[in-house]
This record gives structure tokens, sequence and C-alpha cells, in this order.
């Protein structure tokens, strides 16, 4: 049921970033497309008022011509024309600036003089000279040699609010277009693509770094044709445009789900195999102590009756197998008891505790099954850090299972040997082996190929050595026919 759940979460989850994704990004496009539009059609906006202004200038430069006419006919008027027109056309000028110098460099008139109108008083002719100088400086005087005066004319203030508003117009427009970016990501460059204008949402650092800009923008042209524009005095411009950091961000959230998700299932599956052998150790030290009360009375009453015999006149022979029993029956209790504390680990030679199990249990199996141990010559202790009693038992239970597996009949060789620190113990069998499906579940609670039996000898095997001893068991082969091979892994012993 939960990974049935998390199928689910996983689909409902891809699904839904997906196509909030794709709905975002279409978006996206759709805001690109109608900006695009709109620079193109503000550019054109912006061509026409640079036309327009400059007509305006070409308009006024007529009336300064214009003016300067009328000035000629003024000061040398046809025989019998009536100057009532010119005179009201000079003085109807209103936005042209004008001044007038005669030869000998004093000003004779002057009209629109916007420092005159700050100043609120005649200007002293420093100051007439110095307006002289910026308009001569800006058009070409106009010379009247028939009466000596030259006139000096400005573009008018209305023509220079325009052109002021003409650049305001210009520099918003190239801020606005980057700023109004449907919230996307942007670069503006020049005409070569190599020099950033303008930015938007790009790291300073790649603005500053020619290398890291070339990389950026050859990136941002392979998702997005970059859109060209042609702003008036300023030559072509190229704005550059990739996917919002939200919709990239977005792309990653299916992948950071499945990995919260994944965490989850994890955890819970940490949990529940964690309470599972906490309850199974429970059951365990349950049946093991419960064993070990249920043998100790009948075991006390059996060795009540051995010391009985013993003291009567009964075959001595006899009594020495009954006690050997009653021992290890003793053995068996002490070793249930055991389960569910830490048992005290002993330093002592591994060798003779191999000796003494295979002591015990030649005459107690079938005389077909040869038993044998090499590298336990006894010359010189093997010393490992074991439990003799728990030791015993594990051994005891591969044993029976390896004799169960030849059917009474066959051979087993221990093998001891030490390496590295450790104690190794490898138990083979020439019985029917275990299959390749079976091997990695001989360890497991319940398993058996036995017509009877619990399954618990290897598991309880597995449970001795590993978490009371801190070493190692392994089926280290088998093989259908040939035979089957455990292994033991101790930490070898300190004198």
């Amino acid at each position: 049921m939960l990974l049935a759940a998390a199928v689910v979460i996983v689909g409902v989850t891809l699904w839904f970033a997906s196509d909030l994704t794709r709905r975002v990004r279409n978006e996206e496009h759709e805001k690109v497309r109608i900006w695009s539009e709109a620079i193109e059609q503000r550019s054109q906006l912006v061509a026409y008022t640079q036309k327009l202004f400059r007509q305006l200038e070409a308009d006024e430069r007529q009336k300064a011509d214009r003016l300067a006419s009328a000035y000629r006919i003024i000061n040398a008027p046809p025989a019998g024309m009536d100057l009532t027109f010119v005179t009201e056309f000079l003085w109807s000028n209103k936005t042209v600036p004008v001044l007038i110098y005669d030869d000998s460099g004093r000003k004779v008139f002057d009209i629109n003089l916007e420092s005159k109108r700050n100043a609120g008083r005649d200007l002293t002719p420093e100051e007439y000279d110095k307006i002289r100088d910026k308009m001569s400086a800006r058009f070409e005087p106009i010379r009247l040699d028939e009466v000596g005066h030259t006139i000096y004319y400005d573009e008018s203030v209305r023509l220079r609010d325009l052109k002021d508003a003409m650049s305001e117009l210009i520099s918003s427009f190239v801020s606005e277009t980057v700023l109004n970016s449907a919230s996307v990501p942007v670069i503006m460059t020049d005409s070569s693509r190599s020099i950033a204008l303008e930015a938007r949402g790009i790291d300073e650092a790649i603005i500053s770094d020619p290398v890291k800009l070339k990389a950026r923008l050859e990136a941002m042209a392979a998702e997005a044709e970059p859109i060209e524009i042609k702003l008036p005095g300023e030559g072509v411009r190229y704005i550059y445009f990739e996917d919002s950091y939200v919709l990239a961000q977005m792309q990653y959230y299916p992948l950071i789900q499945l990995v919260l998700i994944a965490v989850f299932l994890l955890t819970a599956y940490l949990v529940f195999s964690s309470s599972r052998r906490a309850e199974q150790n429970r059951v365990w030290v349950g049946m093991a102590k419960e064993t070990a009360h249920q043998l100790g009375t009948p075991l006390s009453s059996l060795m009540a009756w051995v010391e009985l015999l013993d003291a009567q006149d009964v075959d001595k022979s006899m009594l020495v197998e009954m006690k050997k029993d009653v021992k290890r029956l003793h053995t068996v209790t002490d070793r249930f008891s055991k389960i569910g504390s830490q048992p005290e680990l002993q330093t002592e030679d591994i060798s003779h505790a191999l000796h003494s199990t295979l002591g015990y249990m030649r005459p107690r199996i079938s005389k077909q099954v040869v038993l044998s141990l090499e590298g336990a010559d006894g010359n010189e202790p093997i010393l490992a850090r074991f439990n003799p009693s728990l030791f015993s038992w594990v051994l005891e239970n591969l044993l029976r299972n390896s004799v169960d597996a030849m059917e009474g009949k066959g051979k087993i060789i221990l093998t001891l040997s030490k390496s590295l620190g450790k104690i190794q113990i490898d138990i083979e069998d020439s019985g029917k082996g275990i299959s390749r499906a079976n091997m990695k579940n001989v360890f497991s609670p319940g398993f058996t190929t036995k017509k009877r039996g619990w399954g618990l000898g290897l598991s309880l095997t597995k449970r001795i050595i590993e978490d009371y001893h801190g070493g190692k068991i392994s089926l280290l082969r088998s093989e259908a026919g040939v035979g089957t091979t455990f292994r033991i892994i101790l930490s070898a012993g300190r004198p």
C-alpha cells in the first residue's frame, strides 16, 4: 500500500509539474512575442519622432531665413511697399531666438532670448556676446551686406524642449525595453553583439567578463532567436532573452519531489524494518528464555536421578554417556538463557572448542559421515574472541544441517586459518547443495528445505555470530549435487 501510494504521488506530481511548466513556458513565450512587437512599434515611433524633429529643425531654419529677408526689406524697402505685413511677421516670431549685430560689433536687435527672460533684465554686452558665440557655433549666421548687419539665430525653445523629450524618450525606450521584458533575463547588445549595453536578471560578473558574456549570449541565442531593433541615432541593437528563473526552477521541481518521496519511502522502510526486527528480537528473547525456564525443572530432576544411579550399583559406562547428555542439556539451557543479553566474550584457543564440538557430535551422527578438522594440529594455540557455549551452538547447527543435506552419508571438512587479525573457519560438506534461488534466503527466519523444522537454525546462527560476536557468517559457495561451504570470520584474540 505504501509503494502504491508513492507511485500515485509520483505520477500525479510529474503530470502536474509537467503541465504547469508547459503552461508557464507558453505564457512566457506569448509575453515575449507581444513584448517584441511592442519594441518594434516603439522603435518605429522613435524613428518617426526623430524624423519629425528634423523637419521642425529645417522649418525653423527656413523661418530664420524668412526673418532675415524681412529684416532686409525693412532696412531697404522697395519704393511704395507697405511694410505693415513684414513688420507683423517679424514681431510674430515668438519662438526663434534672434540677435542682430552691426559691423562694428554692436548689438542692434534681440528677440526671444531665454537667458534674458530668466535674468529679468537687459543683458550686459559680454553676456550678449556669449549668446552670439553659442548661436554661431550651432547655426551659420546670415550676413546682410546691404545694411552691414549679421543675423544670429538658434533653435527655438520649443524645439530644444522637444529634442530633450526625444533624448529622454530614447533613454526610457532602452531602459523600459529591458525592464518590461516579461520577467525574463535580457541582454541588449550593440551591433557587434559583443558589448552588453543593458541587462536584467544577469549576474554582473558575466556582463563584465567578455568570455563569459560571449558564452551566455551563445546559449541564449540557441534557446531563442535574438530580436533585432534599430534605434534612431544609435544604430542596430540586439536583444537576447531566455526562460525565466522561475520556469527554470520549475523544471527541477519534479526531481526534488522524487527525492523527497524517496527519502520518505526510505525512512518509512527503515522504521518498518526496525520495528519488525525489534518485534522479532522480542519473540526470540521471549521464546529462548521461556525454553530455558521450561528445561530447568526436568534438567534438575535428571541430574538428581543420575546422581542417584551413580550411588547404586549401575553399569558405569552407561552413566558416563548419560552424564554427557545431561551436561549437554545444561549447556543448551545456558545458551537459551543468554539470548537477549550481551554474552561475555573470552579469549580462548578456538581449535580446542572445535575439537570439543566435533568430539561430542561424532558418536551422535551416522557412522557413514566423516568429520575432519584441518589447520588445528594443536601445536600452537589459535586465540579468538568468542563465547564457547554460543559458538559451540553455532557449530552444532551447521554440522546438523550438513548431515541432513547429505542424508546421513558423506564428508564434512572444517578448515581453520588465521590472517590479518581475523580467524576464519570454513565448514564444507558433500551434500546436495542449495539452489541459486534460495541462496539469498538461507539466513532468513522460517526458511527451510526440510520437511520438518521451523527454519530458525541458520537465522539464529547468523544472529549469534554477527550480533553477539561482531563477526561475519556467509554462504561462501554451493553447487547442486556437489556440496555447500559456509564461512565464519571472528576477531583474533591477544594472549
